[in-house]
């Protein structure tokens, strides 16, 4: 059966309307319904450890608060991005099915950058709540008011619409040379754009100019507000204090480590390892969409007295 798909991809050669091979983990496909199962238990942790956070957040009105508003839009960014990559890895792993058509790589990809830009987008807001919230928490309450958190997530998705849609848009008139085999148990943006046979300078120009965009804005801004957050933690006369005040950016700092490094390692090897092994490029495109939705909960559950208390409050009423 994967002989045939084979021959089907070699034998459209140049395609407007092509299929792609999707790639589960190269050397291991005997043993790839083994492999599942550490992977649908990881895909459980990241559904219900988010389902779990939006639960709490929405149900207990201790946490109707901006913190934990933002604290809802990532575990929502974390679940869009478990769910919009899930369908393929486990059919791929359970059922060897790597065919997928153009029209829906756009789709998937849709939905996989739109939250990746939507995380970015949080992560920033994150950061000016912390900022916010230790550098002139007097009027925190009146900064940061509910009207103005719902603006931001409207400007967050009407942001990632205008990056995204003319992106994945560019992919349609392109042509599709040679046997289209990607890298990845889904679809990703600069792996579909490498197996074009048409000019491609309008899609690079437009991916680089959206990356600016997210990454190159977004990077500087959480930056800058733990550079304006440390110079004000480090001015509190007492080490108690200033250890109780940093404390609670530890959880966001970790969530911002989590997302970023295995992002840029990722997009570093795609641009430079093209010596390094199929197996390391798959192993790290999956670490790099599970990590942050795994690790996410376990750690605002760990570090956060409020949503740890909400939670265990929720199971033992339970």
């Amino acid at each position: 059966a994967t002989n045939l798909q084979n021959i089907q991809i070699l034998s459209n050669l140049t395609s407007t309307f092509p299929t792609f091979l999707l790639t589960g983990i190269p050397g291991l496909e005997s043993v790839q319904v083994w492999i599942s199962i550490p992977f649908c238990c990881l895909y459980a942790i990241a559904l219900s450890g988010n389902s779990m956070i939006l639960f709490v957040i929405f149900t207990q009105h201790s946490l109707h608060e901006p913190m934990y508003y933002f604290l809802s839009m990532l575990s929502a960014a974390d679940l869009g991005l478990t769910i919009s990559t899930m369908s393929t890895t486990l059919a791929i792993l359970w059922f060897d099915a790597r065919e997928i058509s153009l029209d829906s790589c756009i789709i998937q990809m849709f939905f996989l950058h739109g939250f990746t830009v939507m995380e970015c987008a949080v992560q920033v807001a994150m950061a000016f709540d912390r900022f916010v919230a230790i550098c002139d928490p007097l009027r925190y309450t009146t900064i940061l008011t509910h009207s103005r958190i719902i603006q931001m997530g409207l400007l967050m998705i009407l942001r990632t619409v205008i990056l995204i849609v003319p992106l994945l848009l560019l992919l349609k008139p392109l042509s599709f040379c040679g046997a289209n085999v990607l890298s990845h148990s889904y679809c990703y943006h600069p792996d579909v754009i490498k197996l074009a046979c048409s000019d491609t300078w309008a899609n690079n120009i437009y991916g680089l100019i959206g990356l600016i965009l997210t990454t190159g804005v977004d990077t500087p801004c959480i930056v800058l507000s733990y550079i304006l957050i440390i110079r004000s933690v480090l001015s509190m006369a007492s080490p108690k204090e200033r250890h109780k005040v940093f404390s609670t950016c530890v959880s966001h700092i970790g969530a911002v480590a989590i997302f970023y490094i295995p992002m840029i390692s990722l997009s570093l090897v795609h641009r430079y390892g093209r010596s390094v092994p199929k197996v390391v490029h798959s192993m790290m495109a999956n670490i790099y969409l599970l990590l942050p939705p795994v690790l996410n909960p376990v750690i605002y559950s760990v570090k956060t007295k409020q949503i740890r208390k909400a939670i265990f409050s929720l199971l033992l009423q339970n």
